[in-house]
């Protein structure tokens, strides 16, 4: 704290005593100053009454910018140390909530993505953007497994601690991610994922032989993967379906864990890609 601040007031109180030397003030302004620097303007329009008010523009300015970055820095410090009182096991199993917060968020957009863009009409510039972005709904999954994977660990690794702590809380995160509903929800969206890539490569791949050409080789091709990807769809909205209403029946006991677990946009069903 005080980066600048010290060194701001020393500055001004000295500028403070040179006019005061110069102008034959009272010293004892300086100190005034340096105790209390908001009685600058005072000084200032008292020392210089046709000139103050540009003096008091600088001094509010630069009093205001300094008072910013000390807000800052302050706030700051404040957030990255506001479990520094806690346990360091309570404090690392926060740490991972809050990543798996996070990962849950970026899949959560990442979905909501995916579906504003493969609801065009099939281009082939499309084609070949979706099937890119669904490279990054894998990530996304990729990442957010690995924080649910790590904090199941870690409250398995440290079970003693939290019984003996009462820290219900992260237990109750533990029994949704490892909840049969949800680990289904999760397989049945790789492979919706799996099966719409493989559509929309094939598309893309044959585009020309399937909506201009039309041969019956690469439109009954364009069938078997159509019904493939409508089949993962049909599954994965069965399994969205029974996660939800699993979801709500938990957050209805456990309403502190709402924030770690995924967003109301997650509950819409996806449809069918025209």
């Amino acid at each position: 704290m005080y980066y600048i601040y010290f060194p701001y007031v020393l500055v001004l109180s000295g500028l403070i005593l040179y006019e005061c030397y110069r102008k034959k003030h009272p010293k004892w302004w300086s100190l005034l100053v340096l105790f209390a620097p908001i009685t600058t303007p005072y000084i200032i329009f008292k020392s210089r009454k046709t000139e103050g008010m540009i003096l008091f523009m600088i001094f509010l300015a630069t009093f205001t910018a300094m008072s910013a970055f000390e807000f800052y820095i302050y706030s700051d410090l404040r957030e990255k140390n506001k479990y520094a009182h806690l346990p360091p096991i309570t404090r690392q199993v926060i740490r991972l909530s809050d990543d798996l917060k996070q990962t849950t968020i970026d899949l959560d957009k990442a979905l909501v993505t995916l579906e504003v863009i493969s609801k065009v009409e099939s281009r082939i510039n499309e084609l070949k953007r979706t099937i890119e972005f669904i490279e990054t709904i894998r990530i996304a999954m990729a990442a957010n497994q690995d924080a649910i994977d790590r904090l199941v660990k870690f409250i398995t690794d440290y079970k003693a601690y939290f019984v003996k702590k009462d820290l219900n809380w992260v237990y109750q995160i533990q029994q949704f991610y490892t909840n049969r509903n949800v680990l289904l929800h999760y397989k049945s969206l790789n492979a919706y994922l799996d099966d719409f890539e493989a559509l929309l490569s094939y598309t893309h791949s044959n585009f020309y032989n399937i909506t201009k050409a039309k041969t019956s080789e690469h439109l009954n091709n364009y069938d078997e993967y159509y019904l493939r990807y409508r089949r993962a769809v049909d599954t994965h909205n069965k399994f969205n379906v029974q996660r939800i209403e699993f979801q709500n029946e938990f957050l209805l006991k456990y309403p502190d864990i709402k924030p770690y677990l995924p967003g109301k946009r997650q509950t819409d069903t996806f449809r069918l890609w025209e």
